[in-house]
Order: C-alpha cells, then structure tokens, then sequence
C-alpha cells in the first residue's frame, strides 16, 4: 500500500511543533505544577483547543490564551465561550508586550520554540512564574537533573530558581512525539539572592568561568582574579580545581562569587582585594 500523502494540517503541524495533550491525566499534572490562585493572571501559549485552558481558567483570577494556528482557532474560541476569565487572542505569544502587572506564564510549548520562550520569559520584569511543558531532555539540562548545569541556569539562578516539576511519556500526546516531555518551572525570587547592583558582575564571573580559557574554570577565573584568591575561593566551596565547569552547583557559584568579590574595607574605595 502506498504511504500516505502529507496533507496541509500535516504541514502545518510540523512547522508549528505542535503535539497536543491528550491524556487527563496529564493535564492534571501541568495544572497542578502551574499552581495557578484566584487572583493571578495566566498568560497561556500554544493555547491549542484548549486542553489546558477550561482547567486553568476555573482556578485563575484572568486567562489569556495565545494561539496562532487558525484550524484550531474555532475550537479554542467554543472552549472559552463560556468562561468568563478567559479571552483568547490569535497572535503569536513572543510578539507579545508583557503585562506592566505580575503574571505567571504556562503552556505545551512548541519544542522548536523553547528556548524563545524561555528568553521571553527571562526577561519579563513582572513575570513570577513560568510553568512549560517542554522535551524532556531540555528540562534536565536546565535543572542540573543529570547532575550538570547549564551556563543560562547558572547565569539567572540569583533572581530564578529552576525545577524539574514532572515527566509527560510521550504517549500523553497527538500525534505522538518521538521523545517525552518535563515541565519546566522558573520562578522569579521575592529577592535576588545577591544586591542587584553585584548582578552584571556576577554574569561577567560566571561568563568567564564558561568561557573555557585556560582549559579549567580554576585557570579561567585566574585571567581575572588573583591566583591565592581563586584557590581560596575553590577551597571554601568545596571544588577541587579540576572539577568541569557543569558540574559546578549554583550555589557553589555564589560562594565562588562573594570571596572573589569580598570587599576589604581597609583598601581605598573598599575595592576587592586581592
């Protein structure tokens, strides 16, 4: 028998990376790990028909569901006809103004979309939270749960924590895709975890660290920081000085941070000293 021939919603599904939850349950589970209150505003991306949207939008104060593949447009519309906290808009979610008011984002995500999303995200001053159902794989990459850590973790770990909220088997999916799923939660910290004033140093450090010079992050802080400084600094958070640079813990990096960076008030200026 010959294959079948690759229609137009088939076309359409590849390019908008789009795999559908299918599965209650699974739903459930991304409601549960978005943890949405009666009086947040949920933007949701890659709305779909609305798997995720009638459950969200009962527990939320007001929704706003993002979708831009007009075949299910008419689907998604009947679904939020009757909640009145929900509104959908047919734009693309990263053309998107953020909100001037604090929201929390949550969404099946496109997969070839992610790291978009994640930018987006990252940079929405009134974000509080981002709840993604992304692949898998990306997820733990950026959860440290392989036990290695990624430079963008690393890098936005004083104003974000990231977590591994859950695995969807890919079978919770139409049509199926070829690898499972995680959720993603990012949220924003009430307070960064170092004064906002120390954050572009902190990213210049870490940067460094990942940038490979020297071949160790020992021998790559020592391009910047004096060399006894450096040794201490490893010593006190427990890094042997060959130890990768993945498998530096976050907040092994705030430590590394706060010694190389320890102000000596008898210097002039209170600059670090050396």
């Amino acid at each position: 028998m010959a294959p079948r021939r690759p229609t137009a919603r088939d076309r359409s599904r590849r390019v908008l990376s789009q795999n559908f939850l299918a599965d209650p349950a699974a739903v459930a589970r991304m409601v549960r790990a978005a943890r949405p209150g009666p009086d947040d505003l949920l933007l949701e991306l890659g709305a779909g028909r609305g798997q995720l949207t009638r459950p969200l939008a009962t527990r939320c104060g007001r929704l706003i569901a993002y979708e831009v593949d007009p075949d299910v447009l008419p689907e998604l519309a009947a679904t939020c006809a009757d909640l009145p906290r929900a509104r959908v808009r047919a734009e693309d979610f990263l053309a998107a103004v953020a909100p001037d008011e604090p929201f929390a984002v949550v969404g099946n995500i496109p997969w070839s979309l992610t790291a978009a999303v994640v930018r987006w995200c990252l940079a929405a001053p009134g974000l509080r939270s981002a709840t993604l159902l992304t692949q898998l794989e990306y997820a733990r990459k950026r959860t440290g749960d392989h036990g290695r850590w990624s430079r963008l973790t690393v890098l936005t770990w004083p104003e974000h924590h990231w977590r591994l909220a859950g695995r969807i088997s890919r079978t919770a999916f139409r049509p199926v895709p070829a690898r499972d799923g995680g959720i993603l939660r990012i949220d924003r910290r009430p307070a960064p975890l170092l004064p906002p004033a120390a954050l572009p140093a902190y990213r210049r450090m870490v940067a460094l660290g990942f940038g490979g010079a020297g071949g160790s992050l020992a021998a790559s802080l020592r391009t910047a920081y004096p060399a006894r400084r450096v040794a201490g600094a490893l010593r006190a958070a427990r890094l042997d000085r060959d130890t990768p640079v993945g498998l530096v813990w976050p907040e092994q990096w705030l430590v590394l941070f706060r010694l190389l960076h320890a102000v000596d008030p008898a210097r002039p200026g209170g600059t670090p000293s050396a």
